[in-house]
């Protein structure tokens, strides 16, 4: 089932911060994006294959509204969503 990008990002922007509905191993695979990895390194570090990486950050993707039209932003877009909520985190 595909899903409009605008649909998922208006729905999980009522519910608060997008971050919160990602699976802990979606953070996991977030986080190490925001420290620089690239796929393979974050699928050596979490000892998950490459396709599975892949699949997390498509998820991760989609959880937070970014659509594929922005496919050299939405890694970005996804690093900068993370380190606000890691910002409110700290307080």
């Amino acid at each position: 089932m595909a899903m409009d990008p605008e649909v998922v990002a208006q729905l999980l922007a009522a519910r608060g911060d997008p971050v919160d509905a990602l699976t802990a191993r979606e953070r996991e695979v977030l986080a190490l994006m925001a420290e620089g990895h690239d796929n393979a390194t974050i699928a050596r570090r979490l000892v998950i294959t490459d396709n599975a990486v892949h699949k997390h950050i498509g998820n991760v993707f989609l959880k937070l509204g970014l659509a594929p039209g922005d496919s050299g932003h939405r890694r970005v877009r996804a690093v900068l969503a993370h380190l606000r909520r890691q910002r409110a985190l700290d307080g």
